[in-house]
């Protein structure tokens, strides 16, 4: 640019003595060409030798052009969210190579709304390394959705975090979080209503995963699960045909056994699996193995270092084990949770939700930043 604005004024005006100047040896050369091209042709055929007039010619470069080692790819990066559907036992793309989500779940949106922000969010993934978010929403808790919550906030809240995810290129897990209620048809009217909303909302972004219910338990057994997943997940699929459904199974996540058996009757469909390391070892992870291997397709949509109720000690070789295990499987896992609340399953120490720095997590959130950045190569 510089020397643009040397050679023909401030603005670029080329004075009109140039223009003169310029045509008379424009047509010079032009008058000339003719014999410049024949012994430019001579040179070229005799170095050529024995090539023939249908050779490619060699590209040339602009040298204001991109090479071709630095113009765009329309190869897909690693973390990119892409379409993902159930293979087997595997979350796969479209070209049917597995794809591992590891990240973290929110505590009940109601009790930490805190947490469910963009900047937050962006901050996770760029430092953790982490390419899902789930976002939890009681049920029946207080203020459950389905007991004194309230239903505007807590969709607003859903929606909120759902966008920020999308907006940070993450995936997002729509936790229907049963856990008191025991068995999910307790409030399976208001599921289908839920999810028909959500899912007609984001139908075809390839973002959203649905998790229709947490945490089966007490006497709920698969025939309960199963009855209510053949009315929720239709409500899903009525708008969104392909989305990835993950669905509790008995007994706190952990009785494989009769999904793995009489698995339910619809595609994209995984069954979800919760460990938390202090409490639970190689019984669990052999049960979980063996289903994988059987073809069964699983999700730890839920674990922790801790024991099952949130506390405890911080445990963090047993956690290891646990996720060599699930790396090698490609099994992927979401760790709970995204709080500041006073557990040691809590990530944070602090309520510095929008601009965390490592000062404010606890001794859970720092042991999974380190492995997550560790094994960045494993996804």
């Amino acid at each position: 640019m510089n020397a643009w604005k040397e050679n023909h004024g401030p603005a670029g005006d080329v004075r009109p003595t140039h223009l003169m100047a310029t045509a008379i040896l424009v047509s010079l050369l032009l008058l000339l060409s003719p014999l410049f091209a024949g012994c430019g042709a001579t040179d070229a055929a005799a170095t050529a030798g024995d090539a023939s007039p249908t050779d490619t010619p060699t590209t040339v470069t602009r040298r204001d052009e991109p090479s071709p080692d630095t113009s765009p790819s329309n190869v897909q990066s690693a973390d990119a969210v892409v379409p993902l559907h159930v293979s087997g036992a595997y979350l796969v793309d479209a070209q049917g190579q597995p794809k591992q989500l590891r990240g973290v779940s929110t505590h009940g949106i109601a009790w930490f709304p805190q947490y469910v922000n963009g900047d937050l969010f962006g901050w996770l993934k760029e430092d953790w390394d982490i390419n899902t978010v789930r976002l939890s929403m009681y049920t029946a808790e207080s203020d459950g959705y389905c007991t004194d919550g309230d239903r505007a906030r807590l969709t607003d809240l859903m929606r909120q975090g759902i966008d920020a995810a999308i907006a940070h290129d993450l995936y997002v897990i729509v936790d229907w979080h049963t856990l008191s209620d025991n068995d999910p048809n307790t409030h399976v009217e208001e599921a289908k209503e839920f999810f028909s909303a959500i899912s007609k909302e984001y139908a075809g972004k390839a973002n959203v995963l649905y998790e229709i219910c947490n945490e089966p338990n007490g006497a709920t057994n698969w025939d309960d699960v199963k009855r209510y997943a053949g009315q929720v997940i239709p409500a899903i699929r009525a708008n969104d045909a392909d989305a990835v459904v993950l669905v509790g199974t008995p007994d706190w996540d952990q009785d494989l056994a009769d999904a793995q058996r009489d698995p339910l009757d619809f595609d994209n469909v995984m069954y979800t699996l919760h460990f938390y390391a202090n409490e639970h070892s190689a019984q669990l992870r052999d049960r979980l193995v063996a289903a994988v291997e059987a073809g069964t397709p699983i999700f730890v949509s839920e674990f922790g270092t801790t024991d099952a109720g949130g506390n405890g000690t911080v445990n963090t070789a047993a956690a290891e084990n646990w996720l060599d295990v699930l790396d090698r499987y490609h099994v992927s896992y979401v760790i709970w949770s995204l709080s500041d609340k006073e557990e040691s399953s809590a990530l944070f120490t602090t309520d510095n939700s929008t601009h965390p720095t490592e000062s404010d997590l606890s001794e859970q959130g720092r042991w999974y930043r380190g492995y997550l950045r560790a094994h960045a190569d494993r996804q």
